[in-house]
């Protein structure tokens, strides 16, 4: 009686970790939460207030935020722009958010992370290498073109950059209402641009030494060693 009882809960206990580790946020326990558009938060919850059922509109799961390219004209050469529940009301205890990536013509997005999600990356026009690296530092990186799509796993530090003639625009789909992002070389080198820049174009220099470009790129060996002279 007592083995059984012990194998029973060990299996439970395997369950409810097995459970924990698929679902990024809390399941709703609605159909749809609007986050509650109140003056002043006194109460902190993991997540929004909901509004009042009665009052839910169309215009709650609607946005806008992401119709317009960010603005590339900075460091990298890129843009980052998250929508997540605390923008767009409709995504309160969805478990979801969105985000649209803009990269210039030999920009770069650097090495971050998302603690809260993984990350589907879809490009919408140009193009891109992405890539990740996993807690073996082994690279995990591939040329998208239109139409493509990438995975990024919750947590991992990955990356991009536009390895086209022109602006390359993509769009991420996250599992979290606030998946964070965590900028390694911008946390510990903010002030020392000559720091980020070893930290980012330096770092991923070595792993893409061995990266093949199609005829459609222009990011070729002998440009991509003038975009890092430390090849």
């Amino acid at each position: 009686m007592s083995s059984s009882f012990s194998c029973c809960i060990v299996f439970l206990s395997v369950i409810c970790f097995c459970t924990k580790i698929c679902s990024a946020d809390s399941d709703n326990l609605q159909d749809t939460c609007p986050t509650s558009p109140s003056a002043k938060q006194t109460i902190f919850i993991n997540g929004f207030p909901c509004k009042n059922p009665n009052n839910n509109i169309a215009p709650d799961f609607k946005t806008s935020n992401l119709t317009k390219a960010g603005n590339t004209d900075n460091f990298f050469g890129s843009s980052l722009n998250i929508v997540t529940a605390a923008e767009w009301a409709g995504l309160n205890t969805l478990g979801l958010s969105i985000a649209r990536t803009d990269i210039r013509l030999d920009g770069l997005v650097p090495l971050h992370s998302h603690p809260r999600a993984s990350e589907l990356f879809f490009v919408n026009k140009g193009i891109v290498l992405a890539g990740f690296f996993d807690t073996q530092n082994r690279a995990f990186q591939k040329i998208l073109k239109e139409g493509d799509v990438f995975v990024f796993p919750r947590g991992l530090l990955h990356f991009s950059l536009n390895a086209g003639y022109d602006l390359a625009t993509a769009y991420s789909v996250f599992n979290s209402q606030n998946p964070g992002v965590v900028a390694i070389a911008g946390a510990m080198f903010k002030t020392d641009l000559d720091m980020i820049y070893k930290m980012t174009k330096g770092f991923l220099s070595d792993h893409i030494k061995n990266v093949t470009f199609p005829d459609s790129s222009s990011l070729n060996r002998q440009q991509f060693r003038n975009f890092n002279p430390i090849i």
